[in-house]
């Protein structure tokens, strides 16, 4: 402990920021662990009732379910089970709507274990270069005072400390890459997960997703029932377009001559 203590102590001011950002980097990671627990997320035993109280077209009680647990996939549901109507999309777009805001929700604080892993190793290369200035300014300080030879062992001693910085944060910033990475790949696992069971919601409450919205739809009339529509006109109709009606008595013989 007090060995400990003494390489802090020689680091510098910079070592209390990075071991506070590895302190807060642990911190965020056990905490999105236990907030993204698969129980938490997706019961698979609940989801299953619901989508089949879904299927039998019982929503109360399916609706009921999901206000009676507070997962992930619930509040997608429910949301999606509120906007059914007479069409498909509608339902659809919904449940995409609400789980964009959902899988968001679920990476809040990761991306701070990615500043974590940037700026670690930052801070440690600052120490190093201060403590650098630091060494290398004592060594001017000490050779024009004495005018000699300058001490080998106080040199290293003083790059070793310099040095203690870098490899802090270094040790800082190679955990919290590596949560990061995990944390955001497990994310797009249940992103996926949640799509899979927002799809079979759809199909329970729409199970033949081809009928057509409005079951009586207007049939246009064919040609055939047009054209008989048109022989059957009155031929007085015909008349008041201005079309003369072919009646032999309305015949004349042609002039002499003309023929």
């Amino acid at each position: 402990m007090n060995s400990a203590w003494t390489i802090i102590q020689q680091g510098g001011a910079l070592m209390i920021p990075i071991i506070s950002a590895s302190i807060i980097s642990l911190f965020v990671f056990f905490e999105r662990l236990w907030t993204l627990r698969p129980a938490k997320m997706i019961p698979v035993e609940l989801v299953s009732l619901i989508l089949k109280h879904s299927a039998e077209g019982r929503y109360d009680e399916a609706l009921a379910l999901c206000e009676s647990s507070q997962s992930t996939i619930t509040s997608i549901i429910h949301r999606g089970l509120s906007k059914r109507g007479s069409q498909r999309a509608h339902m659809k777009e919904a449940l995409e709507e609400i789980g964009q805001i959902e899988v968001a929700y679920l990476g809040r604080y990761i991306e701070l274990l990615g500043t974590i892993a940037t700026i670690a190793p930052l801070m440690g290369l600052l120490g190093t270069v201060i403590g650098m200035i630091d060494v290398f300014r004592a060594v001017v300080n000490e050779v024009g005072a004495q005018g000699g030879m300058v001490n080998p062992a106080s040199l290293a001693s003083g790059i070793w400390a310099a040095l203690i910085t870098t490899a802090a944060g270094l040790s800082a910033a190679i955990p919290a890459y590596l949560g990061y990475k995990y944390l955001m790949g497990y994310i797009e696992r249940i992103a996926v997960e949640l799509e899979e069971v927002g799809l079979s919601l759809l199909e329970a409450v729409y199970p033949n997703p081809t009928e057509p919205i409005y079951p009586n739809p207007t049939v246009p009339k064919s040609s055939s029932s047009i054209n008989d529509h048109a022989i059957q006109q009155d031929p007085s109709n015909i008349e008041n377009q201005g079309q003369l009606e072919l009646n032999p008595s309305n015949l004349k013989p042609a002039p002499e001559g003309q023929v």
